[in-house]
């Protein structure tokens, strides 16, 4: 039976010479695994100029239930991305919300509330001209909502941040995972900023390079199995 959902590209993994299977988390079904064939002809209906990270597409796919892989009748960008592949600060904010995204859903239940917070946010990101180097922070922070982990903010007059219990308490930790006294109040910033004024959060260097590390271990101590992040490491030489 066909289907007609929205769709976002999270990894894209070569299965024969043309053929690819296509990991595209969607509004209708959550994240699914779509064998796509002849994509890598001159020819092809579907191209892979279509299938980068965090691209959006209108879908038309068939869909079995307990399919582990299905397949796409048809496929279309909308919108077509007008910056993100071109300017290479934001192409590395999107590497590193992308792979950050694809560890977080590895279940494939739909949330069509999420789907649209994702989808809404890359092309915010899409269309922003300027003070647009803390957009994967305020991101991220709020993607724990739908994930089911954001910080508690009660107490938030206290110093410290424990990262295991997810909430601010009065003394330093007996751990490691904890944000620090002397960052608290860009902390609280972040967590107060709203993603369409993403723009008003001003952080130096080196408390975004602080806090970016910090939501990582956030999202690897409350994510089973999360894994380590890579491209962080690209995303901080790129905004240095």
């Amino acid at each position: 039976m066909l289907h007609k959902t929205r769709g976002i590209v999270l990894k894209v993994t070569d299965y024969s010479e043309n053929s690819v299977v296509a990991k595209i988390y969607t509004a209708k079904f959550g994240l699914q695994s779509y064998l796509i064939n002849g994509v890598k002809k001159p020819k092809a209906k579907i191209r892979m100029n279509m299938l980068q990270p965090l691209h959006l597409l209108d879908l038309v796919v068939y869909h079995k239930p307990n399919g582990n892989i299905q397949r796409i009748s048809d496929a279309r960008t909308e919108p077509v991305l007008q910056s993100i592949p071109y300017h290479i600060s934001k192409s590395a904010i999107v590497m590193f919300m992308n792979e950050m995204i694809y560890k977080s859903l590895k279940q494939q239940h739909e949330d069509e509330v999420m789907f649209h917070f994702i989808e809404k946010s890359i092309e915010l990101l899409d269309e922003s001209e300027k003070g647009f180097v803390n957009f994967h922070l305020i991101f991220l922070i709020k993607l724990t909502r739908f994930l089911g982990f954001y910080p508690d903010l009660s107490d938030s007059q206290f110093k410290f941040f424990d990262l295991i219990a997810g909430n601010f308490v009065a003394n330093q930790p007996p751990h490691i995972h904890f944000i620090e006294e002397k960052y608290i109040k860009f902390w609280l910033q972040l967590l107060s900023s709203s993603i369409d004024n993403f723009y008003t959060l001003q952080l130096g260097t080196e408390t975004r390079k602080y806090l970016l590390q910090k939501i990582i271990d956030y999202y690897t101590l409350h994510i089973e199995d999360f894994g380590q992040v890579k491209s962080n490491l690209i995303l901080e030489e790129v905004l240095s």
